[in-house]
């Protein structure tokens, strides 16, 4: 492998160390990488030493000036104490009642926005001046309440991509929210359903512009202009250009630059007729996008520099593996099985620890999706270049349409097989055991012949990382505790997951005519991400709580409904206990002092007795309260409680409330979450479960105060939508707004 590969694997490691809120490790590290440099007198190591060094020093830079830029920002303006102001460029168009997202650029740092707009226009990659009520959700700034003003046009590149997404809605129809993201990075009318899908088919890289779909743009236009007897040299500079016009028009994603520069400095060793190593040519690609160190933790950036690792170690594997008596179709299948099956290897633990599953049937579905879109991406180019002519734009779109049919199919037939997708919940330590093990397989793979000796030694070293990895799990009890905060509108929906896999389902969120949350949000949900529904646990009756119990119950089948038991004739709430009776369900009572063991996983219910319940007549403070703990962490989920039920508890419980993570009751109202309740529990995090724009005015603002003013982190599903916290039994990570942080 060249210098510069060796050059760029260090100093990106710095960076994922430094990021990773572990610089001193990186550090010393670096020291030892140098000490042993020194004894072996190999010149080589000390500046890699100095690179490893380097990368966590830019990490922590970077993060100081993001949390510096985060002071600023969430300071408030000088004529009030309410609001504050910042300059940030919108992604999405912004009109009064949308939720956009937004990217602030203060000095060196980059802070990610998400603006509730009130009052104000403006254009997707507009600069707007923001003002509003601010609200942290860790690494995301949330602006409630807003006034934006447009200070400056979008650039010509924004404009460019907005005119292309309307030429995609006019000429693809029901194909439009997939070109789009197919063409121009939108994925945000991308179905969760389609998503899905294709992770647990293992073909869901293929959903967002990376370098692949680059590439095969790229390779088919110096094609074309080939056939149309444009010289070579002439047909590679203009598939060039028109690469890096297309580049800039999609936003520059940091895996389509990375695609675009590798792509340049092939060609141009094409050219000039002096050959390089494809490593070189992928670190060169892989460096640019680095000017902006925070492109390290991109997901699509990992991949993307993973997935052409494991393409180019392939290759040298293949060389290896199939000699020539291996030809025609038999070897072109056999090449390809091992590429599809070593990307899936090397890119496990990034869709492992993004995604939570491992998809099985990954290289058998990348075999025989790979060919149809290498062909369906310069269709779908070629019919966004005749957009300007609709009646010629009709002949691709609609021969697009045909195979992205039959790329649906195939994932719809691949996650249909029998354990096609695994679901997984790695640790911090596993997930990088998982990494050391792809880098030793990549690195083996591709050594020389001559060096076979130490491709052995780097595959027993990654087995040795492989089995360390189990053991790691094994040993934290399989993985990590998922809460799940579904976004279901006005209501709840909270699912938990176990180490294991399994799940517990608290509420199932409302109904309404013709429909509910159950079948069309939470079911959905759970199935996707696979594993059994040990329980269903209902909080209350009222409608927007139970209002998907009877389509959960029919359709995941739990082992046991669990229930509060307070008289109620609600519709949903008997239709719910009907369908348990019918599929020979356990009902059970929740009283305080249950439990209920899944996995390491303890569930304790506080609350109601029934001589407590028997004196009500609400039924939210009859709500089923549920302190669940793994580990040193500890979750209270309150259902609607409200302030009876709150004094209720501290009278019983005082000493016992405390809680990392608590699910505010009653959807934040100022009924709900006393100051002496929340004394009692003290938690880091409170998750409030509301719809936007709700009639009832939740959450109360006194509440959020009262929160905030403890140095609660507040995370609100109709600001973020679903949010998820992890926990190893001893730390927290927060995922929500399609950002991810620890608490």
């Amino acid at each position: 492998m060249p210098l510069i590969a060796t050059a760029f694997i260090a100093h990106a490691a710095g960076l994922l160390l430094g990021f990773g809120g572990i610089s001193l490790g990186a550090v010393v590290g670096a020291a030892l990488v140098a000490l042993v440099g020194g004894v072996r007198r190999d010149t080589r190591l000390m500046p890699l030493a100095l690179l490893l060094a380097a990368g966590a020093l830019r990490a922590g830079s970077a993060v100081s000036a993001d949390a510096a830029c985060a002071r600023r920002t969430m300071a408030p303006a000088p004529d009030t104490n309410l609001v504050a102001t910042f300059v940030a460029v919108v992604e999405e168009g912004a009109r009064p009642g949308a939720r956009v997202r937004a990217t602030i650029r203060d000095n060196d740092c980059r802070l990610r926005a998400s603006v509730l707009v009130a009052r104000g226009e403006a254009l997707a990659g507009a600069t707007v001046a923001v003002r509003g009520e601010p609200a942290r959700a860790g690494a995301l700034v949330v602006m409630q309440r807003a006034t934006i003003a447009q200070i400056a046009r979008p650039g010509l590149a924004a404009r460019w991509r907005a005119r292309a997404g309307r030429a995609i809605d006019t000429t693809f129809g029901s194909d439009a929210s997939l070109a789009r993201a197919l063409l121009i990075a939108d994925t945000r009318t991308l179905d969760a359903g389609i998503r899905a899908r294709y992770a647990d088919a293992g073909i869901v890289h293929l959903l967002s512009v990376s370098g692949l779909h680059v590439a095969i743009i790229a390779g088919a236009v110096e094609l074309l202009l080939c056939a149309a007897r444009v010289s070579r040299t002439a047909s590679a500079w203009l598939a060039l250009a028109l690469t890096a016009a297309y580049v800039i028009v999609i936003g520059a994603p940091p895996p389509a630059v990375r695609a675009g520069v590798m792509l340049a400095a092939t060609a141009l060793t094409r050219l000039t007729q002096r050959p390089t190593s494809p490593w070189a040519a992928l670190a060169l690609g892989a460096w640019v996008p680095l000017v902006d160190p925070r492109t390290i933790t991109d997901l699509g950036y990992q991949l993307s520099v993973g997935g052409i690792a494991a393409l180019i170690a392939a290759s040298g594997l293949t060389r290896r593996l199939l000699t020539d008596r291996v030809t025609g179709w038999r070897r072109v299948v056999a090449r390809d099985l091992i590429a599809s099956a070593l990307a899936s290897v090397v890119t496990l633990p990034l869709i492992a620890w993004t995604f939570g599953r491992v998809s099985l049937i990954a290289p058998v579905a990348n075999l025989v999706a790979g060919p149809i879109f290498g062909v369906l991406q310069p269709t779908l180019f070629l019919a966004l270049l005749l957009a300007p002519i609709p009646a010629a734009a009709s002949v691709p779109a609609d021969a697009a349409h045909v195979m992205l049919a039959a790329v649906d199919a195939i994932a719809g037939l691949a996650t249909r097989v029998p354990y096609a997708a695994v679901p997984v919940a790695p640790t911090l330590w596993t997930a990088g055991l998982l990494g050391a093990v792809a880098v030793c397989i990549v690195v083996a793979c591709s050594s020389r012949p001559r060096s076979a000796w130490e491709s052995r030694g780097l595959l027993g070293v990654a087995a040795f990382a492989a089995l360390m990895a189990v053991g790691v799990q094994l040993s934290s009890g399989g993985g990590v505790v998922e809460l799940h905060v579904l976004d279901v509108g006005q209501g709840d929906a909270v699912a938990l997951r176990t180490p294991r896999g399994q799940w517990v389902l608290f509420d199932a969120g409302r109904s309404w005519a013709g429909g509910d949350a159950g079948r069309s949000t939470v079911v959905p949900y759970l199935r996707r991400r696979g594993g059994e529904l040990r329980a269903f646990i209902l909080s209350h009756p009222h409608s927007d709580h139970v209002g998907g119990g009877a389509s959960v119950v029919s359709a995941l089948r739990p082992r046991d409904y669990w229930d509060a038991a307070y008289v109620a004739g609600s519709a949903p709430y008997r239709a719910s206990l009907a369908e348990a009776a019918r599929l020979n369900i356990a009902w059970r009572r929740v009283r305080p002092g249950a439990v209920l063991d899944i996995d390491q996983v303890r569930i304790r219910m506080l609350a109601p007795d029934s001589t407590w319940t028997a004196s009500l007549d609400d039924a939210n403070e009859a709500s089923a309260v549920a302190l669940i703990e793994y580990g040193t962490v500890r979750f209270l989920l309150t259902g609607d409680a409200e302030r009876q039920e709150e004094s209720w508890m501290l009278q019983r419980y005082a000493a016992d409330l405390r809680a990392d993570v608590l699910k505010v009751g009653h959807h934040g109202s100022s009924t709900s979450s006393t100051p002496e309740f929340l004394d009692a529990v003290r938690p880091r995090v409170a998750l409030v479960s509301v719809g936007a724009a709700n009639s009832y005015g939740h959450p109360s603002p006194t509440v959020i105060r009262s929160l905030v003013a403890r140095g609660t982190q507040v995370l609100r599903t109709d600001q973020l939508g679903t949010l998820v916290v992890r926990t190893d039994g001893r730390s927290l990570t927060v995922s929500a707004g399609g950002e991810q942080w620890n608490r």
